[in-house]
């Protein structure tokens, strides 16, 4: 499970990831292929984004993402050779008609989704408060499927982000920050869409 690591003086917290989405190479010349283990602990280190916003709110919304990361792992721990890329781990698990995987990167890519937005709607909007900027995106992104039951949950994690002056305090150096988080959403944003675009393929579904 990912833990929040000591922020290092004068630095963010982009800098205590165990691996930035930065650092996962997509490649171009097969398919936009994205490896498995590298973006497994990128979304892994992401997860203590949850645990710097503060409230045990977001707890569920950690241990939902945590849960389908294991979800993806455990295909690739037990079909390596078959799943050195995040497409092919699912493309073969399809064939073996299982979908358990696959499934758990459909919610994982739709939380990724959910932060993404939240993030970059934060950093393009700088008088609009985090609450907003959650709410938003878990309105476009995770709520439509959530069930009823769910949804307070999330809702209520959603309303429980800290003020934005306080959020940056958190991160750490608050103008560098800023720029880590531009890199980082862009990096994080690319290889949403290449998920999501992978997964409306008619081979990718079950």
């Amino acid at each position: 499970m990912a833990f929040q690591a000591a922020i290092p003086p004068g630095g963010t917290w982009f800098d205590t990831l165990k691996k930035s989405f930065v650092d996962v190479p997509v490649d171009s010349s097969n398919g936009n292929a994205i490896p498995t283990s590298e973006f497994l602990e990128a979304a892994e280190s992401l997860t203590t984004l949850f645990d710097l916003l503060g409230s045990l709110a977001f707890t569920p919304v950690k241990n939902d993402m945590i849960g389908n990361i294991k979800k993806v792992r455990d295909r690739q721990l037990a079909s390596p050779n078959e799943s050195s890329t995040i497409q092919s781990l699912v493309l073969n698990e399809l064939k073996s008609k299982k979908h358990t995987s696959a499934e758990g990167l459909l919610w994982l890519v739709r939380g990724l989704d959910f932060t993404s937005q939240a993030l970059r709607h934060t950093l393009q909007n700088p008088d609009v408060e985090l609450s907003t900027s959650f709410r938003n995106a878990y309105t476009g992104t995770l709520k439509p499927h959530h069930s009823f039951m769910v949804k307070p949950i999330f809702s209520a994690a959603m309303s429980a982000t800290p003020y934005k002056k306080d959020f940056y305090v958190k991160m750490g150096n608050e103008e560098k920050a800023k720029v880590d988080m531009a890199k980082w959403l862009d990096a994080l944003e690319g290889q949403v869409k290449v998920l999501k675009e992978f997964q409306e393929r008619k081979e990718a579904k079950w």
